[in-house]
């Protein structure tokens, strides 16, 4: 089979989706960097559809200047943006309220994970998407790989930059259909060097950042590992739905600012491969009461919880000096098969003290059909 032809049959089983339901359907192209082909594949999709006589259009697409993406786009309908005025400055936004009232078939929302202008309906762009799909109609985006939230960490230890603008998870349990944008990587660096993907005075940054073939080659295997992830996750659904105990994890938590991160950014992957509802636990003894711990620790817990909260986590917030106990009892209450807690600190005092609760907490599991995970 050609590439053509591969092509033509992803836009007929997305029309079959399409036509499957009313509720509107969710496409997403997901690529390991900028400058793979993302936007250029939607519009090209975009001209594919209304050559079947699709209503689709283009709620927001950022070409970058990129030539070639330019001229795909050319006599594309598009929606026009709005103009919001924010600090004495005239900017451009995605029209959410013309494309609710337009309701073409089909829309195409380039750059998934952006922050919209202060003001706005919505914080970011994908809850605008979410209420465009909830309003009957259908979405093609686009997003890269170091933008989904619970990469995060492992995105910053691979690259050393912190990525502001991030979707959660269930944005990707929401797809209905995942596809991946590739590109080898010493064909990526000649574009960026050939000034097709970033503008000139920005190719130097670039090559020092992101674009270095070893983190080009990590990053595209976090991005196919994610795509194949999603399917799998898709087809085991649809195939053992209702056959297999149904999952529910529980994350414990404590004031320690990066372990509890990586428990949550776990948790939220487990629970979106499962699409099941997750929790996250914070049992506060009297030691960390908010008049005994500092500012800054109190400010990284409720960071966190904010966190788990975006994610899609139900936060629950317990005092008691018995913490294995109010785990285990929140773990029998809500019904939960899989807990992860932190390793224990390794700071003498505190070590004890956590290895004596994580005893007693394995203690009172024994016998249970409850999974426990120590996230290092």
């Amino acid at each position: 089979m050609s590439e053509e032809e591969k092509k033509e049959q992803n836009v007929e089983r997305f029309l079959d989706l399409i036509r499957q339901s009313r509720k509107g359907k969710f496409k997403l192209y997901i690529g390991m960097i900028a400058g793979v082909g993302k936007t250029y594949r939607m519009l090209k999709e975009a001209r594919g559809l209304l050559k079947k006589g699709i209503d689709v259009q283009i709620g927001y697409i950022e070409t970058h200047g990129r030539k070639d993406t330019e001229r795909v786009l050319e006599g594309l309908p598009v929606i026009p943006r709005k103009t919001v005025f924010y600090k004495g400055k005239e900017l451009e936004e995605m029209d959410l309220q013309a494309i609710l009232n337009i309701h073409p078939e089909i829309v195409i929302v380039d750059e998934l994970a952006h922050t919209n202008i202060p003001g706005s309906k919505h914080e970011k762009r994908w809850q605008d998407v979410v209420e465009i799909i909830e309003a009957g109609i259908n979405v093609i985006s686009a997003v890269n790989i170091q933008h989904i939230d619970s990469l995060s960490g492992e995105i910053e230890e691979l690259t050393g930059v912190v990525v502001q603008e991030r979707i959660p998870d269930l944005i990707l349990g929401m797809a209905d259909e995942i596809l991946n944008v590739d590109l080898p990587a010493d064909e990526l660096i000649t574009r960026l060097k050939e000034g097709k993907i970033y503008k000139e005075g920005t190719v130097e940054i670039a090559l020092k950042n992101f674009f270095q073939p070893e983190k080009i080659l990590q990053l595209r295997e976090l991005a196919l590992k994610e795509v194949a992830g999603q399917v799998e996750r898709k087809i085991d659904t649809e195939i053992f739905s209702g056959k297999r105990r149904p999952e529910k994890f529980l994350a414990c938590i404590t004031t320690n600012q990066k372990t509890a991160k990586k428990i949550i950014r776990k948790t939220s992957r487990m629970a979106n491969y499962y699409t099941s509802s997750w929790l996250v636990l914070y049992v506060q003894t009297s030691g960390e009461a908010f008049d005994k711990i500092r500012l800054s620790d109190q400010r990284f817990l409720m960071n966190n919880l904010k966190l788990a909260t975006e994610l899609g986590a139900e936060v629950v917030k317990i005092k008691s000096n018995n913490i294995a106990g109010t785990i285990f009892s929140v773990a029998v209450e809500k019904q939960i098969s899989t807990i992860l807690v932190g390793v224990p600190s390794y700071t003498l005092k505190k070590y004890l003290f956590h290895q004596n609760t994580l005893r007693r907490l394995v203690n009172k599991l024994a016998g249970t059909k409850i999974d426990l995970i120590i996230v290092s």
